[in-house]
């Protein structure tokens, strides 16, 4: 009988809204691992894809042990006062601090200053959320500078690139600050992730310098098979970058997932029609890049418009971002920065594209969140007014996050070299992690000089021996 009176979870928390809302999680973290790290490492040259792969995983890893001791708080927690108690500078950061004791892990999940309904999961349920689309952010970033970028660097760079950059845009526009305060609309990071990530990359690429002539010149990936594998796990790992902002398993969730799924479509398809219409031929690697563009687009909107908004959002960020990454790539400043995977547009470009567009397509029927009556109690509305809002935003992420990220590179350069060195460049994984991908020595499994103590099995043998003691 004592049973009867155990309960397994609080009245406050409802196991679907809870369950999706870990799913949705899991599906933004398989974006990144092993989603961007197989397409990294199959997009690459074969001597960097091993090298290329360990920075996606490093920088995973690094950004989840400063987002629990610190910068959830910080993007997402009370506002610190340090400089004002109002305006802007009283908006503009959350006060740092840990999401590890029972109450933040056990407790209702909360943001201080968003409202709504309350949410129906545990904090750490909105805290590994918010993780996962952190986490993603600078691995993004990561592809206008893989081919060149110190390893050390990297690895001191992106907890001080959270920490500054990072939690300070989320927190004005999704924390409840400055920027969400004036009306700002950013469903699920079209701004917050992308907009900074193709603008941070960008400035990075600017500021270490190229890779090397040949690599620039032949940039052959080194597996198709890992690049659409990793393609098809940003696709449908979308399903819970969009679905899982409106915080419940709702209509709005549904609404989303499915616009995700057809923005990126047409964006696909039109990317490929571009091809043929200007002689070219549709590439794999031209129409992932058509892909992108509709996930990054629709990521600001996915809520707030209908299907119709979704399918105009699609056909208008694909063309913007192709001419912008056919052509406008020749001119300055773009066709002086070595942007690796072209970073700057499918995800800068498109972002941008996409999160002005929410200020004409948003549907004010598009309820989030519901009156008891029945009609929307948040919902977007497009408006000239919307969109001189969505541009001011756009304005301040990219000047911020283009300054910040410039001087964070600076001083990480004074610690240790932010570029490799030419010698290991040559070399590349071999020089950098002791290993390649593929190994021409098969039984040395791709490390110099083999395994010591290994003995190769005698000719006509069953196969290799045992390696001594």
């Amino acid at each position: 009988m004592i049973g009867a009176t155990v309960l397994p979870y609080p009245s406050w928390l409802n196991p679907g809204d809870n369950a999706w809302q870990v799913t949705a999680a899991t599906l933004v973290g398989l974006m990144s691992v092993p989603g961007l790290v197989v397409l990294y490492g199959g997009v690459m040259q074969k001597r960097w894809s091993v090298n290329s792969m360990m920075l996606a995983f490093t920088g995973f890893a690094a950004v989840l042990i400063v987002w629990v001791f610190y910068a959830f708080d910080m993007g997402f927690g009370t506002p610190w006062h340090g400089l004002s108690h109002s305006g802007f500078w009283g908006n503009f950061i959350g006060e740092p601090g840990a999401v590890l004791n029972h109450v933040k892990e056990q407790g209702q999940a909360n943001i201080p200053l968003v409202g709504g309904p309350p949410w129906h999961f545990p904090q750490s349920s909105l805290v590994y959320f918010q993780f996962v689309f952190a986490a993603i952010t600078p691995l993004l970033m990561l592809g206008s500078v893989l081919g060149r970028i110190n390893f050390k660097a990297w690895l001191i760079f992106v907890p001080l690139w959270i920490s500054c950059v990072y939690t300070v845009n989320a927190f004005l526009i999704w924390g409840g600050g400055w920027w969400a305060h004036k009306g700002a609309l950013d469903f699920s990071g079209g701004y917050v992730i992308h907009l900074t990530a193709g603008v941070a990359g960008f400035v990075a690429a600017a500021v270490i310098g190229p890779r090397l002539a040949r690599d620039r010149e032949i940039d052959a990936p080194n597996n198709l098979l890992m690049v659409a594998t990793g393609a098809g796990f940003l696709w449908l790992g979308w399903n819970g970058f969009n679905g899982g902002d409106p915080y419940y398993a709702g209509a709005d969730m549904a609404a989303a997932v499915l616009n995700t799924n057809l923005c990126t479509a047409v964006a696909f398809l039109v990317w490929v029609i571009w091809d043929y219409a200007t002689g070219r031929k549709p590439t794999l690697l031209g129409s992932v890049n058509g892909m992108i563009v509709g996930l990054v687009a629709i990521t600001p909107a996915a809520g707030f418009v209908n299907g119709y908004g979704a399918i105009a959002i699609g056909v208008i960020s694909s063309s913007i971002v192709y001419v912008a990454y056919n052509y406008v790539s020749r001119l300055r400043p773009f066709r002086n920065v070595d942007d690796t995977l072209g970073v700057v547009y499918t995800h800068g470009f498109a972002g941008l594209a996409g999160g002005l567009l929410v200020g004409i397509f948003a549907d004010s029927h598009m309820a989030v969140y519901l009156n008891p009556n029945g009609t929307p109690w948040f919902s977007g509305t497009g408006s000239l007014h919307l969109l001189k809002v969505q541009a001011y935003v756009a304005l301040w992420v990219i000047c911020f996050t283009a300054a910040a990220t410039f001087i964070l590179l600076k001083l990480v350069g004074l610690v240790v070299p932010l570029r490799m060195t030419e010698a290991d460049m040559e070399e590349g994984d071999l020089a950098v992690h002791g290993h390649e991908v593929y190994p021409s020595d098969v039984p040395s499994l791709g490390y110099p000089g083999g395994i010591p103590g290994f003995i190769p099995a005698p000719a006509g043998g069953a196969g290799p021996a045992e390696p001594s003691a």
